[in-house]
């Protein structure tokens, strides 16, 4: 680093953090503005984007619908995080912290409001009997790893992801210090798949979904441009779990929804039937029109 910077006293919000998110970083909760949300025909109505986070969600409700559970059909609508969406009014009574995903389940009165991703995940996986083993003792190896994701998720995100893609300025100390846990990370991946077919053993689950997006997401190249950087290609378990996953169908379908980068084929800004996905380039060329 070429300047030291010395803390004040008394941290004030004074000017834009920089990068790509400044305009929506703010230090104080709650709405900013009133918006409804949109609710469609399901009983379960889901506010979100396509970031690791929101794809575990999408993913588990199109294995759920892949497993025959008809009950977890759902609405999939779309929130820009970019243009501030989740401080709506609506938005915030959901999930006060004002981050997707964010889900209503109508079919119980009052509706029931979940946030969290690994909250979902769990909600929907208790609800259905699915993706979360029965055995009190396969059930806890899967919960382990579901909080093992939602522990190191933010030092693969807001640390590495942050500060070797998105920072406005890029600086050795805080790069080398969350690539080093990144990596160990990857590592602890490594060597548990490397016994185990999935990562709470046997059955894929909940940790599975949970885990995948992040991490590999990050194993095929698809985040932060820093595969090579990260040697992924050494992970050699990490990768093949990944590359076995992202062949699923369900998966494939869930990368999509509430997408809105990458190539317009794999967008599904919104999703309210699985026949969404057959007509998904000619509603997004419309709606861009």
């Amino acid at each position: 680093m070429t300047e030291t910077y010395t803390p004040p006293r008394v941290w004030t919000w004074d000017k834009d953090s920089g990068g790509p998110f400044a305009s929506i970083n703010r230090p104080i909760a709650g709405a900013t503005h009133d918006k409804a949300l949109p609710v469609g025909q399901h009983p379960l109505q889901l506010y979100s984007l396509a970031t690791p986070n929101g794809q575990k969600v999408t993913i588990l409700l199109e294995e759920l619908l892949a497993a025959g559970v008809n009950d977890a059909e759902y609405d999939a609508w779309l929130i820009r995080i970019g243009d501030g969406d989740q401080f709506g009014s609506d938005f915030v009574a959901i999930n006060p912290n004002s981050k997707i995903p964010a889900l209503l389940d109508h079919s119980v009165s009052p509706p029931q409001r979940i946030f969290e991703s690994g909250s979902i995940l769990l909600y929907l996986a208790e609800k259905f009997g699915k993706f979360l083993p029965a055995d009190p003792a396969a059930r806890t190896e899967a919960l382990n790893w579901l909080f093992w994701q939602m522990g190191a998720g933010p030092l693969l995100g807001g640390g590495f992801g942050h500060f070797f893609a998105y920072a406005p300025e890029k600086y050795e100390y805080p790069i080398n210090r969350y690539t080093m846990e990144v990596k160990r990370q990857l590592d602890v991946l490594d060597r548990r798949l490397a016994e185990h077919e999935y990562i709470a053993g046997a059955n894929y689950s909940i940790a599975d979904i949970a885990i995948w997006p992040w991490y590999g997401g990050l194993v095929l190249g698809r985040a932060y441009d820093a595969a090579e950087f990260l040697d992924v290609a050494s992970y050699k378990n990490v990768l093949r779990w990944a590359q076995q996953i992202d062949a699923r169908p369900a998966v494939q379908r869930g990368r999509m929804v509430n997408k809105v980068n990458g190539p317009l084929e794999e967008q599904l800004h919104e999703r309210h039937d699985a026949g969404d996905f057959a007509t998904k380039t000619q509603n997004n060329v419309e709606g861009a029109a």
